[in-house]
């Protein structure tokens, strides 16, 4: 009887454009889908709570798709190479394959394959979720690139990625199983409370919705994108949450923005896929800095005199009740929906770290636990950046003005009458911090490490 297939799969929820998948499926082998929900592999972060209420929701989804194809799909939770070492000695599979990760946890895939290899099961890996393999660009002098701009052109310079890979059809399944969790048991959704009213109600996840998002993004809201910095617009693509849980690849993107765009679509698919190389960017940013989420890229901010606020100010930000519209509208959207608007996540940001002088390292948990498309490069990426600690980051001076902000994006006032209605009557509470005078005392607390 021919040995089985392994494929291991993490953050490429999807049937379509998986390059292990295919590999495993064109091996004319049984094949073997293992999804492990890793709560102790070195290196990767656990996932926070509206992250996990969509897993729940996509692998069950997935493991619906995979039956219709003659499959299974096994779920398993703990160490994901001790797992897939423990599938492979049940089932006597002669090769695993993966879509290879950039975070840390790419170092146990890499023990992992060369223990397999010792046992004599052969091994292979992927590159199925970034347009470019983070090794491959690198400055005149060889270095990783840390600024956006140069990146990009030298990605845009080089070779066009490939075309998406077509669906997966037929998962021919061996005759028997390994042991499987149920996900029921894996408890990912909220119960006690059910917080989750507003995501079920903003988000449906899943490969099937990844791609009618898409879909209706190319055919209708990309003619607007250029109106993406205005909150109340709802002309982004949406597609956040399916990137970061691999529903969706970037090379699906890719592929349909450059086909059949609507004529006035077309002026903008450079600017949204210059957008897709920021996330491009701050993983080949954290292939190289592995501890993104708690180092400052710029050490010299090791040295900066963070402030110590009472948890009474941070849960004020936290659940958008600070008395500045435009900050508490983003925060009430994060917390209904598991999302918020790219320009006002800056706005939000800059107000804790540059108006509260709170850690960036705080807002980024917050943002990890509450947001669904939390990712382990974009989120602290795009939180040092804000901050002024990270690649290509704004400098610390630039203090987004929430005030100026809300005049500028929020003219007529959907968003905020939208999230906080009750802006501007005398239920509203003061402002936490009066903005321009937290904006002196930012600036005063920078000099201690520009001038070190």
């Amino acid at each position: 009887m021919t040995a089985p297939t392994l494929v291991w799969l993490r953050r490429d929820l999807r049937l379509t454009d998986n390059p292990a998948l295919r590999s495993a499926v064109d091996d004319d082998a049984p094949v073997i889908l293992l999804y492990v929900l890793e709560e102790d592999t070195p290196g990767v972060r656990p996932l926070g709570g509206a992250a996990r209420w969509w897993l729940h929701h996509s692998l069950d989804q997935l493991a619906g798709r995979v039956g219709d194809r003659g499959g299974a799909l096994v779920l398993r939770r703990g160490h994901g190479p001790e797992q897939v070492r423990d599938v492979v000695a049940a089932t006597g599979a002669g090769r695993v394959v993966w879509n290879r990760r950039y975070s840390h946890g790419r170092h146990a895939d890499a023990e992992l394959k060369e223990r397999l290899r010792e046992d004599g099961v052969e091994v292979e890996s992927f590159a199925a979720n970034l347009l470019s393999e983070p090794w491959t660009l690198r400055t005149g002098q060889g270095d990783p690139y840390q600024v956006f701009t140069p990146f990009w052109k030298a990605f845009l310079a080089g070779p066009e990625p490939r075309g998406p890979l077509p669906e997966t059809r037929k998962i021919p399944a061996p005759s028997s199983l390994p042991d499987s969790d149920r996900l029921a048991d894996w408890e990912l959704l909220p119960t006690k409370p059910d917080w989750a009213g507003g995501l079920r109600e903003t988000w449906e996840p899943g490969e099937l919705d990844a791609a009618r998002r898409l879909e209706d993004f190319a055919t209708e809201a990309l003619a607007e994108y250029h109106r993406r910095d205005e909150p109340a617009a709802q002309v982004t693509s949406l597609l956040s949450p399916s990137l970061a849980f691999g529903e969706i690849s970037p090379f699906q993107i890719w592929d349909r923005l450059h086909r059949d765009l609507p004529e006035d679509a077309r002026r903008n698919q450079g600017k949204f896929l210059s957008e897709v190389g920021w996330r491009e960017f701050h993983h080949h940013v954290a292939f190289h800095a592995e501890d993104l989420a708690e180092v400052n890229i710029r050490r010299q901010f090791d040295e900066f005199p963070w402030g110590d606020p009472p948890e009474e100010v941070l849960d004020q930000w936290r659940y958008g009740r600070t008395g500045v519209p435009m900050v508490d509208a983003g925060m009430r959207e994060l917390w209904e929906t598991g999302s918020m608007h790219n320009r006002v996540r800056m706005v939000t940001a800059s107000f804790l770290i540059k108006n509260l002088l709170v850690d960036w390292r705080v807002g980024e948990r917050w943002f990890w636990d509450t947001l669904v498309d939390a990712d382990e490069a974009n989120n602290p990426g795009n939180w040092q950046w804000v901050a002024g600690s990270g690649a290509d980051a704004a400098p610390y001076f630039r203090i987004f003005n929430p005030i100026t902000q809300e005049k500028k994006f929020d003219p007529d006032g959907a968003y905020i009458r939208r999230w906080v209605p009750e802006a501007g009557t005398d239920d509203y509470p003061e402002p936490v911090v009066d903005v321009k005078e937290s904006r002196r005392a930012a600036l005063d607390a920078y000099q201690v490490i520009k001038q070190s």
